[in-house]
């Protein structure tokens, strides 16, 4: 049985496909540059609509983190990682992902990672983390 899919939003389908070109596509405000995720239609910061995706750079850091040891889903055995990241691109620019190639009691905050993504679907590549030289 595979991942359960995500059914991606009106705003969302850049973020779920870029990971087909290894590209972790973010939205950014076209008006005050500000970085924001989930995607929405509006800047949270001006609240300008002019907004869009972009790619990041990939390069994160653990913000929080904590492991899961129950089987919810025969695909995604236990122990594994729930991590919020946050990426390189902006102080405070987060996510929730999964942090995966390692041991999970390794896994703290302020650990350096970097993005890569898991097929799901014809259109939907998962973003995950994994540790990389900071």
């Amino acid at each position: 049985m595979p991942r359960p899919l995500p059914v991606p939003t009106e705003d969302e389908p850049a973020f779920w496909a870029g990971g087909a070109a290894g590209h972790l596509l973010v939205h950014r405000c076209r008006a005050c540059r500000n970085w924001f995720h989930p995607p929405a239609p509006v800047c949270p910061s001006c609240f300008d609509r002019d907004v869009g995706p972009e790619p990041v750079s990939g390069r994160a850091t653990v913000w929080a983190a904590t492991v899961n040891h129950q089987p919810w889903f025969p695909s995604l055995p236990p122990p594994y990682v729930v991590a919020i990241v946050e990426l390189a691109e902006q102080p405070g620019l987060r996510m929730l992902t999964n942090v995966v190639g390692c041991d999970p009691a390794r896994v703290a905050p302020g650990m350096a990672v970097a993005v890569e993504f898991e097929p799901l679907a014809d259109e939907i590549w998962l973003p995950v983390f994994r540790p990389s030289a900071p």
